[in-house]
């Protein structure tokens, strides 16, 4: 199991006698628990909409889990995060199981190259992108149906123990 969950966030504005029935807003949050993804859920409801958790309630939350756990597909995920410059956006690929591995991939690779932290990473969208719509090399030469490995160094070794020469006269052949 991941770092990361995938939740459904549904909350509102409390209701009002001005407004009885307030707009429902939904989010789809990757977070490690639920306090977390209600946390992010406040954080971006209050940039976007002006509804802060004082004025608010949670209605709904639901984790998400993956369809197809075991079949290998290749992610797009659009981002946006905050460098020490400046904000930037971007959009990258990865190849994984499931949509929270691509999203936790996601965040070591952007702590690795760009130093960026979680706080200052914003998953705009994840989406499957199809083998004929990759953009990126390092996932399109994944994708080739003849793809090999090479096999180095393989020590050919007794089928038991009483076969095993102690002295051996020519090193091994390990290629």
């Amino acid at each position: 199991m991941g770092r990361f969950n995938e939740y459904q966030v549904i909350g509102r504005r409390l209701p009002t006698d001005k407004e009885p029935v307030p707009k429902l807003y939904r989010m789809r949050l990757f977070a490690p628990n639920e306090v977390v993804a209600k946390s992010r859920f406040w954080y971006f409801l209050k940039m976007v909409n002006k509804v802060k958790k004082a004025s608010g309630e949670i209605v709904a939350i639901n984790q998400i889990y993956e369809k197809k756990p075991l079949t290998v597909k290749n992610f797009g995920i659009w981002l946006r995060y905050n460098s020490r410059s400046g904000t930037h956006n971007m959009y990258k690929e990865y190849r994984e199981l499931s949509r929270t591995d691509a999203v936790e991939a996601c965040y070591q690779d952007m702590a690795a190259r760009h130093r960026a932290r979680f706080t200052s990473i914003q998953i705009i969208k994840v989406a499957t992108v199809k083998a004929a719509d990759v953009r990126r090399q390092y996932i399109r030469q994944l994708l080739e149906p003849k793809l090999r490995f090479p096999l180095p160094h393989r020590v050919i070794r007794p089928a038991s123990k009483r076969y095993r020469a102690l002295y051996a006269g020519s090193r091994p052949s390990t290629f």
